[in-house]
Protein backbone atom coordinates (compact mmCIF):
# COMPACT_ATOMS: atom_id res chain seq x y z
CA UNK A 1 0.00 0.00 0.00
CA UNK A 2 1.77 3.57 -1.09
CA UNK A 3 0.44 6.47 0.58
CA UNK A 4 -1.07 9.15 -1.84
CA UNK A 5 -2.86 12.08 -1.52
CA UNK A 6 -6.66 11.92 -0.08
CA UNK A 7 -7.66 12.69 -3.98
CA UNK A 8 -6.15 9.55 -4.99
CA UNK A 9 -5.95 7.05 -1.70
CA UNK A 10 -8.45 4.39 -2.43
CA UNK A 11 -10.94 2.87 0.87
CA UNK A 12 -12.71 -0.65 0.29
CA UNK A 13 -15.78 -0.66 2.21
CA UNK A 14 -17.10 -4.25 2.42
CA UNK A 15 -20.78 -3.77 3.76
CA UNK A 16 -22.87 -1.54 2.04
CA UNK A 17 -25.59 -1.91 5.07
CA UNK A 18 -25.82 1.78 6.97
CA UNK A 19 -22.92 1.87 8.67
CA UNK A 20 -20.76 0.94 5.43
CA UNK A 21 -22.55 3.48 3.76
CA UNK A 22 -22.27 6.26 5.91
CA UNK A 23 -18.15 5.64 6.34
CA UNK A 24 -18.55 5.78 2.31
CA UNK A 25 -20.18 8.58 2.78
CA UNK A 26 -17.82 10.40 5.74
CA UNK A 27 -14.80 9.43 3.40
CA UNK A 28 -15.91 10.73 0.45
CA UNK A 29 -16.69 14.11 0.99
CA UNK A 30 -13.11 14.32 2.84
CA UNK A 31 -11.85 13.65 -1.00
CA UNK A 32 -11.04 9.54 -0.69
CA UNK A 33 -12.14 7.18 -3.76
CA UNK A 34 -14.16 4.99 -1.89
CA UNK A 35 -15.85 1.56 -3.35
CA UNK A 36 -18.28 -0.11 -1.12
CA UNK A 37 -18.66 -3.47 -2.13
CA UNK A 38 -21.46 -6.04 -0.71
CA UNK A 39 -22.59 -9.64 -1.35
CA UNK A 40 -26.19 -8.98 -1.86
CA UNK A 41 -27.66 -7.87 -5.15
CA UNK A 42 -29.01 -4.56 -3.80
CA UNK A 43 -27.92 -2.28 -0.83
CA UNK A 44 -29.12 -1.94 2.79
CA UNK A 45 -31.54 -4.53 2.75
CA UNK A 46 -31.78 -5.06 6.58
CA UNK A 47 -31.87 -1.19 6.19
CA UNK A 48 -35.13 -1.36 4.37
CA UNK A 49 -36.68 -4.05 6.28
CA UNK A 50 -36.61 -2.20 9.62
CA UNK A 51 -38.36 0.33 8.03
CA UNK A 52 -40.98 -0.82 6.93
CA UNK A 53 -42.63 -0.67 10.54
CA UNK A 54 -41.39 3.05 10.18
CA UNK A 55 -37.63 3.75 10.09
CA UNK A 56 -36.92 4.42 14.06
CA UNK A 57 -33.37 6.61 13.46
CA UNK A 58 -32.64 7.31 16.89
CA UNK A 59 -34.13 8.38 20.30
CA UNK A 60 -34.77 11.70 21.77
CA UNK A 61 -33.52 10.55 25.35
CA UNK A 62 -31.14 12.96 26.73
CA UNK A 63 -27.62 11.44 27.23
CA UNK A 64 -26.38 10.54 29.64
CA UNK A 65 -29.36 8.17 30.12
CA UNK A 66 -29.32 7.29 26.08
CA UNK A 67 -25.79 6.28 27.03
CA UNK A 68 -26.63 3.81 29.08
CA UNK A 69 -29.04 1.68 26.60
CA UNK A 70 -25.53 -0.02 25.96
CA UNK A 71 -25.06 -1.76 28.89
CA UNK A 72 -21.44 -3.10 29.39
CA UNK A 73 -19.97 -1.20 26.33
CA UNK A 74 -21.70 1.95 27.76
CA UNK A 75 -18.44 3.84 28.02
CA UNK A 76 -17.40 2.76 24.58
CA UNK A 77 -20.69 3.60 22.78
CA UNK A 78 -20.59 7.32 24.51
CA UNK A 79 -16.87 8.09 22.83
CA UNK A 80 -19.32 7.11 19.32
CA UNK A 81 -21.93 9.45 20.55
CA UNK A 82 -19.84 12.25 21.30
CA UNK A 83 -18.51 12.55 17.70
CA UNK A 84 -22.05 11.91 16.05
CA UNK A 85 -25.14 11.94 18.22
CA UNK A 86 -28.81 11.60 17.99
CA UNK A 87 -28.98 15.60 17.06
CA UNK A 88 -26.19 15.04 14.23
CA UNK A 89 -28.22 11.93 13.07
CA UNK A 90 -31.31 13.89 12.75
CA UNK A 91 -29.62 17.03 11.30
CA UNK A 92 -28.33 14.51 8.65
CA UNK A 93 -31.39 12.54 7.84
CA UNK A 94 -32.98 16.37 7.32
CA UNK A 95 -30.13 17.32 5.00
CA UNK A 96 -31.46 14.07 2.80
CA UNK A 97 -35.10 15.71 2.90
CA UNK A 98 -36.85 13.29 5.61
CA UNK A 99 -38.44 15.74 7.53
CA UNK A 100 -37.93 14.25 10.93
CA UNK A 101 -40.22 14.05 13.61
CA UNK A 102 -40.25 12.94 17.20
CA UNK A 103 -42.90 10.66 17.89
CA UNK A 104 -44.66 10.40 21.43
CA UNK A 105 -42.78 7.76 23.01
CA UNK A 106 -39.67 9.79 22.05
CA UNK A 107 -38.44 7.82 19.26
CA UNK A 108 -37.25 9.66 16.24
CA UNK A 109 -38.56 8.90 12.31
CA UNK A 110 -38.87 10.26 9.22
CA UNK A 111 -42.04 11.86 8.28
CA UNK A 112 -42.58 8.98 5.25
CA UNK A 113 -42.56 6.81 8.28
CA UNK A 114 -40.14 4.54 5.45
CA UNK A 115 -36.76 3.86 4.36
CA UNK A 116 -36.79 3.28 0.70
CA UNK A 117 -37.06 7.12 0.53
CA UNK A 118 -34.38 8.34 2.01
CA UNK A 119 -32.19 5.46 0.92
CA UNK A 120 -32.78 6.91 -2.40
CA UNK A 121 -31.76 10.28 -1.49
CA UNK A 122 -29.00 9.05 0.06
CA UNK A 123 -27.39 6.11 -2.76
CA UNK A 124 -28.08 10.13 -5.06
CA UNK A 125 -25.69 12.03 -2.62
CA UNK A 126 -23.33 9.14 -2.98
CA UNK A 127 -22.76 8.83 -6.65
CA UNK A 128 -23.03 12.08 -6.59
CA UNK A 129 -19.90 12.19 -4.56
CA UNK A 130 -17.78 9.17 -6.95
CA UNK A 131 -18.39 6.15 -4.32
CA UNK A 132 -18.74 3.44 -6.22
CA UNK A 133 -21.29 0.38 -5.08
CA UNK A 134 -20.83 -2.87 -6.47
CA UNK A 135 -23.50 -4.96 -5.57
CA UNK A 136 -23.23 -9.50 -5.84
CA UNK A 137 -19.42 -8.72 -4.92
CA UNK A 138 -18.57 -10.76 -1.90
CA UNK A 139 -15.77 -10.45 0.07
CA UNK A 140 -13.80 -13.88 0.91
CA UNK A 141 -10.90 -12.76 2.95
CA UNK A 142 -7.35 -11.58 2.03
CA UNK A 143 -4.84 -13.32 -0.42
CA UNK A 144 -1.17 -11.50 1.02
CA UNK A 145 -2.35 -8.00 1.39
CA UNK A 146 -5.01 -7.83 -1.25
CA UNK A 147 -9.04 -8.46 -0.49
CA UNK A 148 -10.43 -11.56 -2.25
CA UNK A 149 -13.68 -10.03 -3.78
CA UNK A 150 -16.07 -13.12 -5.48
CA UNK A 151 -18.33 -11.55 -8.40
CA UNK A 152 -20.11 -13.18 -10.97
CA UNK A 153 -17.61 -12.93 -12.87
CA UNK A 154 -15.27 -14.49 -11.09
CA UNK A 155 -12.49 -13.68 -8.40
CA UNK A 156 -11.00 -10.60 -7.69
CA UNK A 157 -7.98 -9.34 -5.94
CA UNK A 158 -8.27 -6.16 -4.78
CA UNK A 159 -5.47 -3.34 -3.21
CA UNK A 160 -6.89 -0.29 -1.01
CA UNK A 161 -4.95 1.99 0.93
CA UNK A 162 -7.38 1.39 4.41
CA UNK A 163 -10.26 -0.91 4.43
CA UNK A 164 -13.51 -0.01 6.29
CA UNK A 165 -15.27 -3.70 7.47
CA UNK A 166 -18.73 -3.30 8.33
CA UNK A 167 -20.58 -6.39 7.89
CA UNK A 168 -23.62 -6.72 10.05
CA UNK A 169 -23.62 -9.12 12.83
CA UNK A 170 -25.53 -12.59 12.72
CA UNK A 171 -29.42 -11.60 12.98
CA UNK A 172 -31.50 -11.79 9.66
CA UNK A 173 -28.92 -13.65 7.61
CA UNK A 174 -30.86 -14.07 4.86
CA UNK A 175 -30.42 -10.32 4.49
CA UNK A 176 -27.05 -10.74 4.13
CA UNK A 177 -25.48 -10.63 7.77
CA UNK A 178 -24.80 -14.08 8.20
CA UNK A 179 -21.60 -13.87 9.81
CA UNK A 180 -19.30 -15.60 7.22
CA UNK A 181 -16.32 -13.49 8.45
CA UNK A 182 -15.48 -14.68 11.65
CA UNK A 183 -12.71 -17.28 10.51
CA UNK A 184 -11.38 -14.83 8.30
CA UNK A 185 -11.02 -12.41 11.06
CA UNK A 186 -9.91 -15.01 13.81
CA UNK A 187 -7.32 -16.77 11.28
CA UNK A 188 -5.64 -13.26 11.68
CA UNK A 189 -5.82 -13.22 15.39
CA UNK A 190 -8.82 -11.26 16.05
CA UNK A 191 -11.10 -12.53 18.92
CA UNK A 192 -14.69 -12.43 17.96
CA UNK A 193 -17.10 -13.30 20.97
CA UNK A 194 -19.74 -16.29 20.06
CA UNK A 195 -22.86 -14.26 17.99
CA UNK A 196 -26.28 -14.89 20.41
CA UNK A 197 -29.85 -13.32 19.85
CA UNK A 198 -30.45 -10.09 21.33
CA UNK A 199 -34.06 -8.21 20.94
CA UNK A 200 -35.68 -11.54 20.42
CA UNK A 201 -39.01 -13.15 21.66
CA UNK A 202 -38.93 -15.85 24.06
CA UNK A 203 -40.64 -19.31 24.45
CA UNK A 204 -42.62 -20.27 27.35
CA UNK A 205 -44.88 -22.96 28.03
CA UNK A 206 -48.29 -21.73 27.23
CA UNK A 207 -52.04 -23.39 28.24
CA UNK A 208 -53.55 -24.15 25.28
CA UNK A 209 -56.17 -21.64 25.97
CA UNK A 210 -53.48 -18.74 25.82
CA UNK A 211 -51.30 -20.48 22.95
CA UNK A 212 -54.59 -20.84 20.52
CA UNK A 213 -57.05 -17.92 21.77
CA UNK A 214 -55.11 -15.42 22.35
CA UNK A 215 -51.91 -15.83 20.28
CA UNK A 216 -51.23 -12.58 18.37
CA UNK A 217 -53.13 -10.33 20.79
CA UNK A 218 -51.17 -7.32 22.32
CA UNK A 219 -49.89 -6.58 25.98
CA UNK A 220 -50.65 -3.00 25.97
CA UNK A 221 -49.32 -0.15 28.58
CA UNK A 222 -47.44 -2.85 30.59
CA UNK A 223 -44.27 -2.90 32.87
CA UNK A 224 -41.63 -5.62 32.75
CA UNK A 225 -39.79 -6.43 35.45
CA UNK A 226 -36.70 -9.27 35.34
CA UNK A 227 -34.83 -9.05 38.81
CA UNK A 228 -33.88 -5.03 39.09
CA UNK A 229 -34.32 -4.02 35.48
CA UNK A 230 -37.68 -2.79 34.51
CA UNK A 231 -39.36 -1.73 31.09
CA UNK A 232 -42.44 -0.19 30.17
CA UNK A 233 -43.93 -0.33 26.61
CA UNK A 234 -46.22 -3.30 24.81
CA UNK A 235 -45.70 -6.79 24.80
CA UNK A 236 -47.08 -9.47 22.08
CA UNK A 237 -48.39 -12.95 23.36
CA UNK A 238 -47.52 -15.73 20.84
CA UNK A 239 -47.69 -19.42 20.27
CA UNK A 240 -44.39 -19.95 21.05
CA UNK A 241 -44.24 -17.45 23.97
CA UNK A 242 -43.40 -13.69 24.32
CA UNK A 243 -42.45 -10.67 22.33
CA UNK A 244 -42.79 -7.20 22.07
CA UNK A 245 -40.65 -4.06 22.96
CA UNK A 246 -41.01 -3.95 26.25
CA UNK A 247 -39.16 -7.77 26.55
CA UNK A 248 -36.85 -6.68 23.82
CA UNK A 249 -35.40 -3.82 26.22
CA UNK A 250 -34.64 -6.80 29.18
CA UNK A 251 -33.81 -9.57 26.80
CA UNK A 252 -30.07 -9.41 27.58
CA UNK A 253 -29.99 -10.11 31.12
CA UNK A 254 -33.00 -12.59 30.28
CA UNK A 255 -30.32 -14.57 27.71
CA UNK A 256 -27.85 -14.82 29.96
CA UNK A 257 -29.94 -15.69 33.10
CA UNK A 258 -31.59 -18.31 30.75
CA UNK A 259 -27.77 -19.29 29.92
CA UNK A 260 -27.25 -19.59 33.35
CA UNK A 261 -30.12 -21.17 35.28
CA UNK A 262 -32.16 -22.90 32.33
CA UNK A 263 -34.85 -20.63 32.50
CA UNK A 264 -35.87 -17.15 33.54
CA UNK A 265 -38.98 -15.48 35.56
CA UNK A 266 -40.42 -12.07 34.54
CA UNK A 267 -43.21 -9.97 36.17
CA UNK A 268 -45.55 -7.92 34.31
CA UNK A 269 -47.33 -5.31 35.92
CA UNK A 270 -50.71 -5.02 33.48
CA UNK A 271 -51.56 -1.55 35.67
CA UNK A 272 -48.53 0.11 35.93
CA UNK A 273 -50.11 3.53 36.37
CA UNK A 274 -52.12 2.49 39.44
CA UNK A 275 -50.60 1.50 42.84
CA UNK A 276 -51.63 -1.50 44.51
CA UNK A 277 -54.26 0.74 46.87
CA UNK A 278 -55.67 2.04 43.93
CA UNK A 279 -56.30 -1.57 42.47
CA UNK A 280 -57.69 -2.78 45.56
CA UNK A 281 -60.34 0.22 45.68
CA UNK A 282 -61.89 -0.53 42.11
CA UNK A 283 -62.29 -3.71 42.39
CA UNK A 284 -63.60 -3.88 46.01
CA UNK A 285 -67.08 -2.64 43.61
CA UNK A 286 -69.96 -4.94 43.88
CA UNK A 287 -69.08 -7.55 41.43
CA UNK A 288 -72.71 -7.91 41.14
CA UNK A 289 -74.04 -10.78 38.58
CA UNK A 290 -70.81 -9.88 36.82
CA UNK A 291 -68.02 -12.82 36.49
CA UNK A 292 -64.93 -11.94 37.79
CA UNK A 293 -63.21 -11.67 34.01
CA UNK A 294 -65.94 -9.06 33.47
CA UNK A 295 -65.47 -7.48 36.68
CA UNK A 296 -61.92 -7.26 36.32
CA UNK A 297 -62.73 -5.66 32.67
CA UNK A 298 -65.85 -3.30 34.06
CA UNK A 299 -63.29 -2.11 36.95
CA UNK A 300 -59.75 -1.93 35.47
CA UNK A 301 -60.49 -2.36 31.43
CA UNK A 302 -58.39 -5.57 31.48
CA UNK A 303 -59.14 -7.42 28.37
CA UNK A 304 -59.14 -11.24 27.83
CA UNK A 305 -55.40 -12.01 27.03
CA UNK A 306 -54.38 -10.07 30.34
CA UNK A 307 -56.90 -12.42 32.64
CA UNK A 308 -55.79 -15.11 30.52
CA UNK A 309 -52.12 -14.53 31.51
CA UNK A 310 -53.36 -14.31 34.77
CA UNK A 311 -54.83 -17.57 34.98
CA UNK A 312 -51.58 -19.43 33.66
CA UNK A 313 -50.65 -19.83 37.43
CA UNK A 314 -53.69 -21.16 38.34
CA UNK A 315 -57.07 -19.94 39.29
CA UNK A 316 -57.89 -16.36 39.75
CA UNK A 317 -57.73 -15.48 43.54
CA UNK A 318 -60.53 -13.77 45.46
CA UNK A 319 -59.05 -11.89 47.77
CA UNK A 320 -59.20 -9.00 46.59
CA UNK A 321 -55.38 -8.05 48.27
CA UNK A 322 -53.92 -11.23 46.43
CA UNK A 323 -55.75 -10.21 43.51
CA UNK A 324 -54.38 -6.55 43.42
CA UNK A 325 -50.88 -8.15 43.84
CA UNK A 326 -51.56 -10.44 40.91
CA UNK A 327 -52.19 -7.61 38.66
CA UNK A 328 -49.15 -5.85 39.77
CA UNK A 329 -46.90 -8.71 39.04
CA UNK A 330 -47.59 -11.55 37.33
CA UNK A 331 -45.01 -14.16 36.64
CA UNK A 332 -44.09 -15.38 33.49
CA UNK A 333 -41.77 -18.08 32.93
CA UNK A 334 -39.45 -18.35 30.14
CA UNK A 335 -37.59 -21.47 29.26
CA UNK A 336 -35.37 -20.00 25.73
CA UNK A 337 -34.82 -17.40 23.41
CA UNK A 338 -35.65 -17.34 19.69
CA UNK A 339 -32.71 -18.24 17.55
CA UNK A 340 -30.20 -15.79 15.50
CA UNK A 341 -32.46 -15.46 12.42
CA UNK A 342 -35.70 -14.72 14.20
CA UNK A 343 -33.59 -11.93 16.41
CA UNK A 344 -33.86 -8.11 15.53
CA UNK A 345 -30.44 -7.87 16.48
CA UNK A 346 -27.68 -9.81 17.61
CA UNK A 347 -24.97 -9.25 20.23
CA UNK A 348 -21.41 -10.63 19.95
CA UNK A 349 -19.12 -10.13 17.46
CA UNK A 350 -15.53 -8.53 17.21
CA UNK A 351 -14.71 -7.72 21.18
CA UNK A 352 -13.86 -4.38 22.41
CA UNK A 353 -10.74 -5.15 23.09
CA UNK A 354 -9.44 -5.56 19.40
CA UNK A 355 -9.75 -2.30 18.47
CA UNK A 356 -8.59 1.58 19.24
CA UNK A 357 -10.82 4.30 19.66
CA UNK A 358 -10.42 4.44 16.21
CA UNK A 359 -11.86 1.59 15.28
CA UNK A 360 -8.96 0.07 14.04
CA UNK A 361 -8.11 -3.74 14.52
CA UNK A 362 -4.89 -3.74 16.57
CA UNK A 363 -4.15 -7.07 14.89
CA UNK A 364 -4.51 -5.76 11.23
CA UNK A 365 -2.86 -2.19 10.88
CA UNK A 366 -5.10 -0.27 8.16
CA UNK A 367 -8.31 -2.15 8.36
CA UNK A 368 -11.43 -0.61 10.78
CA UNK A 369 -14.53 -1.95 11.99
CA UNK A 370 -17.64 -0.64 12.53
CA UNK A 371 -21.43 -1.25 13.03
CA UNK A 372 -23.51 -4.54 14.13
CA UNK A 373 -20.30 -6.78 13.56
CA UNK A 374 -19.21 -5.13 16.55
CA UNK A 375 -19.53 -6.86 20.33
CA UNK A 376 -22.45 -4.48 22.15
CA UNK A 377 -26.26 -4.78 21.99
CA UNK A 378 -28.96 -1.95 22.95
CA UNK A 379 -32.34 -2.07 22.87
CA UNK A 380 -35.34 -1.53 20.20
CA UNK A 381 -36.05 2.25 19.90
CA UNK A 382 -33.72 3.52 17.70
CA UNK A 383 -30.44 3.05 19.77
CA UNK A 384 -29.24 0.34 17.08
CA UNK A 385 -29.56 2.25 14.47
CA UNK A 386 -27.51 5.33 16.24
CA UNK A 387 -24.75 2.89 17.58
CA UNK A 388 -24.56 1.66 13.85
CA UNK A 389 -23.74 5.61 12.33
CA UNK A 390 -22.17 6.78 14.89
CA UNK A 391 -19.18 3.82 15.23
CA UNK A 392 -18.94 4.68 11.50
CA UNK A 393 -18.72 8.25 11.49
CA UNK A 394 -15.76 7.60 13.92
CA UNK A 395 -14.30 4.76 12.01
CA UNK A 396 -14.03 7.58 8.59
CA UNK A 397 -12.38 9.50 11.27
CA UNK A 398 -10.03 6.66 11.91
CA UNK A 399 -9.05 6.13 8.23
CA UNK A 400 -8.37 9.82 7.28
CA UNK A 401 -6.11 10.12 10.61
CA UNK A 402 -4.29 6.69 9.46
CA UNK A 403 -3.70 8.28 5.74
CA UNK A 404 -2.94 11.33 6.44
CA UNK A 405 -0.23 10.31 8.86
CA UNK A 406 0.82 7.09 6.39
CA UNK A 407 1.15 10.61 3.67
CA UNK A 408 3.00 12.22 6.29
CA UNK A 409 6.34 9.81 6.50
Amino acid sequence: MNATSPLTTTVAVIGAGPAGLMAAEQLAQSGYQVTVYDQMPSVARKFLMAGRGGLNLTHSEPRPRFDGRYGALESRVATWLDRFDAEALRQWADSLGAEIFVGSSGRVFPKAMKASPLLRAWLGRLDQLGVAVRTRSRWTGWDGDSLTIETPDGAEQITADAVVLAMGGASWARLGSDAAWVPWLKAKGVEVETFRPSNVGFEAKWSPVLAEKYAGQPLKNIAVSHKESHARGEAMVAQYGLEGGAVYALSSAIREDIAANGAATIHIDLRPDLDHQTLVTRLSKPQGKNSLSNHLRKALKLDGVAVALMREGGPLPHDIDELARLIKAVPVTLNAPRGLDRAISSAGGISASQYGPDMMLTALPGVFVCGEMLDWEAPTGGYLLQACFASAVVAADGVAAYLEGRAGQ
